[in-house]
């Protein structure tokens, strides 16, 4: 039976490769996008929805289909402060996540971040273990989160810093103890995120850092 998958998220790193691996699918007819601007991307299977997110009572009820990919994210430099950054990556996806629970969408994939935990002094993965700990509480049939390393891709914008973070990283993880915490590419984190969502039985499931290359 084709599915409908749904996405946010679509035009970031993994989102986008999320997209694309969705409408070559052909287990899935029809691939909703909820976005603050298009994709760009031209699909007889993608239906686009130019959306605020600060407003989704206006369109939350067209968050409808069989599962839910979420993978919206951005920098607190991007952001411009904490509380942004936290109203986009904490309220609007657990927000999303909630509407869609309760629309029927049985299943959910996040994509987290390596070290989250709500007790963390650091604030990002602060941040990312709330969203975390609140999506575990929504009464999905199955939810999976993925906690990878640190991204590895072509992105639309340019961010010096997380070139140089990761020729670092991939330096020090030539050492065995730290492999685990090798960069990953966000195709695979996408690939991860899709395949977790047919192979997990019912429950909640966390995937860290390495688990993410065998998914």
């Amino acid at each position: 039976m084709s599915k409908t998958a749904i996405v946010i998220g679509a035009t970031g790193l993994v989102g986008s490769e999320v997209l694309n691996l969705l409408l070559e699918d052909d287990r899935y007819q029809k691939v909703k996008v909820f976005h603050r601007r298009s994709t760009g991307i031209s699909h007889p299977k993608l239906e686009e929805h130019i959306i605020d997110f600060a407003q989704i009572n206006e369109w939350k009820h067209l968050i409808t289909g069989d599962e839910l990919y979420s993978a919206l994210g951005t920098t607190i430099k991007k952001a411009g402060s904490q509380e942004a950054q936290y109203t986009i990556d904490f309220t609007y996806q657990y927000e999303t996540a909630k509407a869609a629970s309760e629309n029927g969408v049985k299943k959910y994939s996040l994509v987290s971040s390596a070290g989250a935990n709500h007790q963390s002094r650091m604030f990002y993965s602060r941040l990312k273990g709330e969203l975390d700990d609140a999506v575990k509480e929504l009464p999905f049939e199955v939810t999976t989160i993925l906690r990878p390393s640190i991204l590895d891709g072509d992105r639309n914008e340019n961010r010096p810093g997380e070139k140089f973070g990761l020729l670092m990283v991939r330096f020090f993880t030539k050492i065995p103890r730290l492999r685990k915490y090798r960069p990953i590419l966000a195709q695979k984190v996408a690939e991860g995120m899709i395949n977790s969502l047919h192979k997990c039985p019912p429950g909640y499931h966390v995937f860290e850092l390495e688990e993410i290359f065998y998914l």
